[in-house]
């Protein structure tokens, strides 16, 4: 009996303590929090946010790439919109009846009594107009906004553009952006998106029963204000790039120029380019059809997504470890007929050199020489297949360490590897085991199963005026005040190869520029020692492509640089003297003549190298296909969810007004 009287209690007591706990929670949550106020969501409390200035992007001189204007969005409250001169607010932010009509309609079926954007992007100008009688447009209100400025009109694949978020974009960033939001798309505005943003600024707003606002919730002690964007510091110099810009006008190419001891990125051109004011503003959508129509692809940004045979410019590469690994030395000499034979083809070289060794060899650019040098590192192992297949998988395996094969992992998103072969790769493509050197031979001078990007080359420049190491290539130096980049663009990449191997190639490089029987004479420079290597690299659809790789001083050099000119032809017809303007402007911040071949500046910028395209005239067909007049048919058949919306519209009874100032 006792054990049942205290079974009773003690199930009481737990009945009590639980009914406790429960009002404990009733009376925090009504009474002591704010939180669950705060989350319930009608229409008695509402977020209200302020957009904060977007970061700022200069280069590295602290001249501004990217800045802010104001602008404006005119947002509109469906239930608290009566009968107004409509046609008034059409004049004054310019659109007509018909797209009005249909502004009011979407907003209506988004929510009626929720605000959304009327219309976006309202200049400053049409901002003043309307703020004088809105008044009179009860239900509408005006919220400020920042969009972008540029104001050299430069570097516009570099700096990227900006859209309005998708529903992706707002499922992918957990709810920060809201529809009509704008977010960076493409290149630094991508990139460092978290960062340029800033945080948005939330009041909340309490309203009465008849919607009218009463003010912030708890006197604001729940809002806070908007905290603008960082600032970014680009480690791009504006002189240079805007330099290049004019030298690869109305010619499809690409100019990269690093610092070799920071790995900073000087210049990062991609041509053609397009003005990035085009894409900002109501403008947007019909600028970016025409640029996205350009056959000549003005959205590929060339540095990082390019795909190019190097051509010539790998021999320095190609010698380093031919060097490095002992089947030559720097007088080891070849005889150059004018071309090399492998089994039973023959490969021609440029001209004929008579004996030559590795620095001339690098200086003119012979083929022959080259070919040489990599059937005794293919062979150097044994001359069987075998042999060499493994001998072949360990100079690929070097090569990487350059950075070909693979990404550099900079800094900018989208960026592409592209294909350096493997000894596997061979044997698919030979269906055999059967391959060798003499199968290969045209991966020497760079050509064949090896391609990649201006900035992959440009790399290897960096890498060679370092004497064997280079820093991932990156372009941002500095994020706000005093934030550092990330650590792992200070470190130091080493490629594997002893720095007493790089004076000799470096010396062939300084006689092709400064030889007179050089390949790239025209990069030449007036108290300047430059070291630079040409290349002319095939091309199966037009003109060679002229690509020129170098660097300066020779002595603790500041820059090394690539310059690829489609259809340019030899190396140094376009892309070496490209390169030494570049170069001189960075390092003298001066222009001069060119004496050697009395040459200037104009000639290259005016020049006009752009493909031209054929296009075939569309053919209309003479009947509808079957598939559209289906289409049409449900069309027909179901119903449009703006009939919806049009009855509500219609409801509202919103008619123009005419005045005597609007007829």
């Amino acid at each position: 009996m006792d054990q049942l009287f205290n079974r009773k209690y003690i199930i009481q007591g737990l009945f009590v303590l639980i009914a406790i706990i429960l009002l404990g929670k009733l009376f925090y949550m009504q009474v002591i929090s704010d939180k669950y106020f705060l989350s319930a969501n009608n229409n008695a409390l509402r977020k209200i946010y302020t957009y904060p200035a977007r970061g700022v992007i200069l280069d590295r001189n602290n001249k501004v790439l990217a800045q802010n204007q104001p602008t404006y969005d005119l947002l509109v409250t469906p239930n608290q919109v009566k009968p107004f001169d409509t046609l008034s607010l059409c004049n004054i932010i310019g659109i007509d009846m018909i797209e009005f009509r249909k502004k009011f309609q979407k907003a209506i079926v988004q929510s009626r009594y929720q605000e959304s954007i009327f219309q976006k992007l309202i200049s400053v100008e049409t901002y003043a107009s309307l703020q004088e009688k809105m008044f009179n447009y009860r239900g509408f209100s005006v919220r400020k906004r920042t969009i972008r400025y540029y104001p050299d009109s430069i570097a516009s694949q570099f700096l990227g553009y900006m859209r309005e978020v998708t529903p992706k974009d707002i499922e992918k960033h957990a709810g920060y952006y809201k529809s009509g939001d704008y977010i960076g798309k493409s290149g630094i505005e991508r990139e460092y998106e978290p960062v340029l943003r800033g945080t948005k600024g939330v009041t909340n707003m309490l309203y009465n029963a008849h919607n009218v606002a009463q003010g912030s919730y708890a006197n604001g002690k729940l809002d806070s204000l908007a905290v603008s964007g960082d600032q970014l510091t680009s480690t791009i110099d504006s002189r240079i790039q805007k330099l290049g810009e004019q030298l690869l006008a109305n010619k499809v190419g690409s100019i990269v120029a690093i610092e070799p001891s920071t790995g900073e990125i000087l210049a990062f051109v991609s041509s053609p380019g397009y003005d990035p004011n085009k894409l900002v503003g109501n403008s947007f959508s019909p600028n970016y059809r025409e640029i996205f129509a350009n056959p000549n692809r003005p959205f590929v940004v060339r540095p990082i997504q390019g795909g190019y045979s190097p051509g010539s410019a790998f021999k320095p590469l190609d010698a380093l470890i031919a060097l490095s690994e002992g089947v030559v030395d720097p007088n080891t000499t070849f005889n150059c007929p004018g071309y090399y034979i492998a089994g039973n083809r023959k490969f021609k070289c440029e001209h004929v050199d008579g004996n030559i060794s590795l620095r001339r060899g690098i200086a003119r650019s012979c083929n022959t020489y080259f070919y040489n040098i990599f059937a005794k590192l293919m062979t150097k192992n044994g001359g069987s297949y075998a042999k060499q297949h493994s001998t072949y998988e360990a100079w690929q395996n070097m090569v990487r360490k350059f950075g070909i094969g693979d990404t550099l992992g900079i800094d900018f998103p989208g960026e592409k590897a592209y294909k350096l072969f493997r000894a596997a790769d061979y044997d698919k493509l030979h269906r055999s085991k059967y391959w060798g050197n003499t199968s290969i031979m045209s991966v020497a001078i760079g050509q064949g199963e090896i391609n990649t990007t201006p900035l992959q080359i440009a790399n290897i420049m960096a890498i060679i005026a370092n004497r064997g190491y280079y820093l991932k290539p990156h372009v941002v130096k500095a994020i706000g005040n005093g934030k550092g980049i990330d650590p792992r663009f200070k470190e130091k990449h080493f490629v594997g190869i002893d720095a007493r191997f790089f004076e000799p190639v470096i010396d062939g490089m300084q006689d092709a520029v400064n030889q007179s029987w050089g390949t790239a004479t025209e990069s030449r420079l007036q108290n300047i020692i430059m070291c630079g290597k040409t290349g002319t690299v095939q091309n199966s659809r037009g003109k060679n492509h002229s690509v020129f790789i170098g660097f300066a001083p020779r002595d603790n050099p500041k820059i090394a640089i690539a310059v690829i000119v489609e259809n340019g032809g030899y190396g140094g017809a376009y892309a070496a003297p490209i390169a030494s303007y570049i170069t001189e402007k960075y390092l003298t911040d001066s222009l001069s003549g060119r004496r050697i071949n009395g040459s200037t500046i104009e000639m290259y910028k005016e020049a006009n190298l752009l493909p031209v395209f054929v296009t075939k005239p569309l053919v209309k067909p003479l009947n509808t296909p079957d598939s559209l007049k289906k289409t049409d048919s449900l069309k027909k058949a179901l119903p449009l969810k703006t009939k919806v919306a049009q009855n509500q519209f219609n409801k509202l009874a919103i008619k123009p007004k005419v005045n005597a100032t609007s007829k």
